[in-house]
């Protein structure tokens, strides 16, 4: 009976410290903890990217705490992260959703910034998405169409140079053209030594003459300015006899100076008219008389 009650009490013993060995290994691998100087701070992400709750957090790559909590709510997710009680963020923190390992598995990497002011934990803080290799094969398998088309043009344009460059007239025009090009430059560089003292000659000459206008734009600045000056009065003048001969005129079309009033007074007109036709008449008159029997005056003159 003792040896069977002893037994009871061993497998017992056994089994308790086997549900603690459990609960302790599940501890640290979900990161469960009963330490109340934890500091939780809530993130706000367009996309969390597989983050898991119990998923790690690390503060410059050491491991400082885990994911508590994921919720989602108006297109974003909000994710809980539980530090240690020894971390001290700043104001200036990032945080920010990694890739793990090669397998998938996530992290949030925490940047703890450099502010003087520490981090309010209880605000709202703003994170970010990296991009992984699923992320990158994702964006790969959109663009996957385009690719192979940009695959096939090119393949294309590939077999097109082949056939030209394959080209022997192609070939033979390109090494002309090379080799003209060679006695192009060839020929140039002669005539540049040819002439390499009169092409130094000719600098020397206009730096001269610029010097020489430099010089003559310094000893007559005075008069250059009185010059311009009297320049500028004259066109001013010009300006002001155009305006009034404007004025002159619009008002000689308008009859309001005495000019535009004889031009506008019809009856004047209308005399002048009459005495140049009685002028053409006496005039006929006279040249018909003086080609026929000479001129006749008839007079009547009573003097007294």
């Amino acid at each position: 009976m003792k040896d069977q009650r002893k037994t009871e009490i061993k497998v017992g013993i056994t089994v308790l410290i086997a549900i603690i060995i459990f609960l302790w290994v599940l501890g640290w691998a979900k990161n469960f903890t009963v330490n109340s100087g934890k500091k939780i701070v809530n993130v706000e992400f367009n996309s969390v990217a597989g983050l898991e709750v119990g998923d790690p957090v690390a503060i410059n790559g050491v491991r400082k705490g885990y994911v508590e909590d994921i919720r989602i709510k108006n297109e974003k997710v909000f994710v809980s992260v539980n530090l240690d009680s020894d971390i001290i963020l700043k104001e200036d923190a990032k945080f920010s959703i990694m890739m793990l390992d090669l397998m998938g598995g996530k992290k949030v990497e925490v940047n703890p910034g450099s502010s003087k002011n520490e981090l309010n934990y209880s605000s709202l803080q703003k994170g970010e998405t990296l991009g992984d290799i699923a992320s990158a094969m994702a964006v790969l398998g959109n663009v996957q169409g385009d690719l192979i088309d940009v695959i096939k043009e090119v393949k294309v344009s590939l077999s097109y140079l082949n056939e030209t460059l394959s080209d022997e007239k192609f070939k033979t025009d390109l090494k002309t053209s090379v080799n003209n090009l060679k006695v192009l430059t060839e020929n140039l560089n002669s005539v540049l030594n040819a002439n390499k003292n009169e092409i130094n000659d000719l600098l020397k000459s206009g730096n001269q003459l610029t010097k020489s206008v430099n010089s003559f734009i310094s000893e007559n600045k005075d008069t250059l300015k009185q010059t311009i000056s009297s320049l500028k009065e004259t066109l001013n003048y010009s300006k002001t006899l155009i305006a009034n001969i404007n004025d002159f005129m619009t008002k000689t079309d308008k009859g309001e100076n005495n000019l535009g009033k004889v031009l506008n007074d019809k009856n004047m007109i209308e005399d002048l008219k009459t005495s140049i036709q009685n002028l053409k008449e006496l005039s006929t008159l006279l040249l018909e008389q003086l080609k026929s029997k000479g001129l006749k005056v008839d007079a009547d003159v009573d003097l007294f």
